[in-house]
């Protein structure tokens, strides 16, 4: 079970163990959701007028999306921007479970709530991801203007797109987005763990049957959590990634209309206005395929590392005892 349980069977992991169980899970995660995440972001900042009698836009649907950018970008297209997305991931994925491993122990030592109920797991869940968001908001901007620029590329490489940006746009610009990130990642995370713990309680075995089918498990509860919690919260990751293209407006003129936006309410309101309701949820087809593997993959090679590194623990625990014994 994800987070600090003290009834927990085999050896303790510190939260430096939890960092790495979850930089490779978020590694492992991320290369294999790369071009749902790029077609997620295409979809998000695509400007469609909502009294318009007909689609304006350039894509209208998954798979029409991926034929385009395939036949115009080639296969590679699918992992633009993969690299800061996977330093994004990892980073992302250190912070966020080696905090809420930590905060869990920490309620469980200095409270009288469980540990491991939904509710603790929902706050705890919420803050580690607001630590994680803080630490890699840079990386985030990054990822996203990658995987929106077109051809001709107006960033080369991470090193062009870092330098581009600090001289021509500040250091703020890393940070663009980061209002409406910090409103909607504790909620969502919040929302994963607590919908994760929820379903992992609703689909545990008999106690006689012990762990069986225990990884698959997490992969279908967090896909399910995954799917709820983005549903929930997905306004506001649109929100933000409109915000970080913000003075990318010449890439993105390939693509269709560009606006500029002054900051997350001027955002919402020409959104409203210009695209309606159904603008808030654009790309959410593609961003709920994303999230249910996402998700999913995170929490079953998050617990897959932190067995292996348990049973690798307890094996060389077993062999020191045995070596004294003898």
């Amino acid at each position: 079970m994800v987070g600090y349980d003290p009834g927990a069977q085999g050896v303790a992991l510190a939260p430096e163990e939890a960092a790495l169980a979850g930089s490779a899970a978020g590694m492992v995660t991320r290369a294999l959701i790369s071009p749902l995440d790029v077609l997620k972001i295409r979809f998000q900042l695509q400007i469609e007028s909502v009294s318009s009698q007909r689609p304006e836009g350039k894509y209208r649907g998954l798979f029409q999306a991926s034929r385009c950018i395939y036949s115009e970008e080639g296969l590679s297209a699918f992992w633009k921007g993969h690299v800061p997305a996977q330093l994004l991931s990892i980073c992302y994925g250190a912070v966020q479970f080696a905090s809420f491993e930590f905060l869990t122990e920490a309620v469980h030592k200095s409270t009288l709530y469980d540990s491991q109920t939904a509710g603790v797991h929902f706050m705890c869940g919420g803050l580690a991801a607001c630590s994680a968001t803080v630490v890699c908001q840079p990386l985030d901007t990054l990822r996203t203007r990658f995987a929106a620029q077109g051809e001709t590329k107006v960033y080369r490489n991470l090193r062009h797109a870092v330098s581009t940006m600090w001289r021509s746009e500040g250091v703020l610009t890393f940070y663009r987005g980061l209002t409406p990130t910090l409103i909607a990642v504790f909620p969502y995370a919040g929302l994963q763990f607590f919908f994760y713990n929820v379903f992992k309680k609703l689909t545990a075995p008999p106690p006689k049957a012990g762990n069986s089918g225990g990884n698959l498990r997490s992969l279908v509860c967090g896909s399910g959590a995954g799917m709820l919690s983005k549903t929930m919260t997905y306004p506001f990751d649109l929100f933000k990634k409109r915000l970080q293209v913000g003075g990318f407006e010449a890439a993105r003129a390939h693509f269709g209309q560009v606006r500029s936006y002054t900051g997350l309410v001027d955002c919402m309101v020409q959104i409203a206005k210009e695209e309606g309701v159904r603008g808030f949820f654009k790309g959410l087809s593609p961003s709920l395929v994303k999230a249910a593997l996402s998700t999913g993959f995170i929490f079953f090679w998050y617990e897959v590392f932190l067995n292996a590194m348990r049973n690798l623990k307890e094996s060389r625990r077993t062999n020191s005892l045995t070596k004294e014994e003898r």
